[in-house]
């Protein structure tokens, strides 16, 4: 591919409990890897909230949905089987039942920034074990426990992880990432940021993300597309 960017810098921003992101993540890691090794690509994961009021105790996940969107119980079953079919065809799983209930996630994220300060690699295994946990085995995204054993899994220390949630370290940091990317005007996630100027919102086919992946890798440094 003649001409064409050898390194992306793709922040991927989204929500330990937005099934899309998990959609949208398998879609984008799919398309890296059939443009590989032509281009390469750093991933960074920044946080977005969907529901930065939800309590601790978090609310059942009909009643939340019904209450935002109107939605029957119908509805969001054919809803959530449309997802679990997006999810599988990129190697995703969803659990049939659903998720019990809706969690506030402000602390995963807090614990998302502090692994990107330790290595990007470790990051993007804290998320992937976060959406498992949680559209997969049904988890609280929003327990200690949890997510400390997820940071150990991930390869992060487990003193370190409790010592930040048991302070508000990194809240100030996540908050302000967290309205740099709603000032500048993302209010729906997933939403894929590449090279700092070319977005792709939702949770794409994979065919979608490959197709702009080429062309924003070819494209010149001076030019600003969206997909």
């Amino acid at each position: 591919m003649p001409g064409m960017t050898s390194h992306l810098k793709i922040d991927f921003v989204s929500d330990v409990s937005c099934p899309w992101c998990a959609v949208g993540l398998g879609s984008l890691e799919a398309a890296l890897r059939r443009i590989a090794p032509d281009v390469t690509a750093e991933l960074h994961f920044q946080p977005f909230e969907l529901n930065p009021q939800m309590p601790p105790e978090g609310q059942d996940t009909f009643e939340h949905l019904s209450q935002k969107y109107g939605s029957t119980r119908e509805q969001q079953a054919q809803s959530r089987e449309m997802i679990r079919q997006r999810g599988a065809e990129v190697g995703f799983e969803f659990s049939p039942e659903g998720r019990p209930r809706i969690y506030n996630t402000f602390d995963a994220h807090r614990l998302l920034h502090w692994a990107e300060l330790e290595s990007p690699a470790r990051q993007a295994a804290l998320k992937k074990l976060l959406l498992k946990a949680y559209f997969t085995d049904r988890q609280n995204p929003s327990d200690h426990e949890v997510l400390v054993r997820l940071a150990t899994e991930a390869g992060l220390d487990a003193a370190r992880a409790r010592e930040i949630l048991a302070s508000d370290e990194f809240a100030r940091e996540t908050r302000e990432r967290e309205r740099m990317y709603t000032d500048a005007g993302i209010h729906s996630v997933p939403a894929i940021i590449i090279n700092d100027q070319h977005l792709i919102s939702g949770g794409q086919p994979v065919e979608v993300f490959e197709r702009a992946l080429r062309q924003i890798a070819g494209a010149q440094p001076s030019t600003v597309a969206a997909a």
